[in-house]
């Protein structure tokens, strides 16, 4: 007979994707980039003298000269280009929707409750995202569960390095202060579980349906926070029928 398989080792902290793990994949493609490129041009005529604006601006004309900022911008937009300028007022358009309750932070119902769940427990919660830590905030800041920022230590963007590279994390870690072993990784994507596996994290995959997720075959897989919980010994909330809803 095989010996039975070992309970994954209780976790002190945790690390979180954004989207395809507390957020749907669809939100930021389907929500947040078509509200910017609606608001642009309102956006730009109201606050094109603000300095911070006003040098993404230039950094438009100096990145293509003789061109149209906003046409050059709403290029970079068809594209989804990783421009500085573009990427910077973008987030200052989602700014201000989401502080005029024009856009709210998708979660997915199960998310928030968990998440109050391990703080309550002295787990320490963090993020960890491609999104820039200002974007990362305001997410969670106007979430459709309200604002949760205070639930978290911490806010990492790729500032930290890719979120495919082993150094990353590590270099996580060690603001963090503790052992790699220490911290669980969530995320939907296998390669970043790979890289922070490497580097020493228990990991799982967050396989949600309504995105349509595959499991990768190489890491534990969850369909939503309470599997997670289950999963790793973590406390699990029993969702009341709002939260459920």
């Amino acid at each position: 007979m095989s010996a039975p398989a070992l309970a994954p080792p209780p976790v002190g902290a945790v690390l979180t994707d954004i989207e395809g793990t507390t957020s749907s994949i669809a939100f930021v493609k389907e929500v947040l980039f078509p509200f910017a490129e609606r608001a642009l041009d309102g956006f730009l005529d109201a606050h094109a003298a603000d300095p911070e604006v006003a040098a993404c601006l230039t950094a438009v004309r100096r990145a293509a000269p003789g061109e149209e900022p906003r046409a050059v911008l709403r290029r970079w937009m068809a594209e989804d280009s990783k421009a500085a300028p573009l990427k910077t007022l973008q987030g200052l358009i989602w700014a201000s929707g989401y502080t005029g309750g024009e856009v709210t932070g998708h979660l997915w119902p199960d998310v928030a409750p968990c998440l109050r769940a391990w703080h309550r427990a002295g787990i320490r919660l963090n993020v960890y995202s491609s999104g820039s830590v200002a974007a990362q905030k305001l997410l969670f800041g106007h979430s459709s569960a309200g604002d949760l920022t205070g639930l978290f230590g911490d806010f990492f963007d790729t500032a930290m390095g890719g979120k495919r590279e082993a150094a990353s994390y590590a270099a996580i870690a060690e603001k963090l202060a503790r052992p790699p072993g220490d911290i669980l990784f969530l995320s939907d994507v296998a390669e970043e579980l790979d890289a922070a596996a490497r580097a020493g994290y228990a990991v799982c995959q967050l396989v949600r349906a309504e995105d349509g997720t595959q499991p990768s075959g190489r890491h534990p897989v969850a369909a939503d926070f309470p599997a997670v919980a289950a999963t790793f010994g973590l406390p699990v909330p029993r969702l009341s029928q709002g939260e459920a809803a």
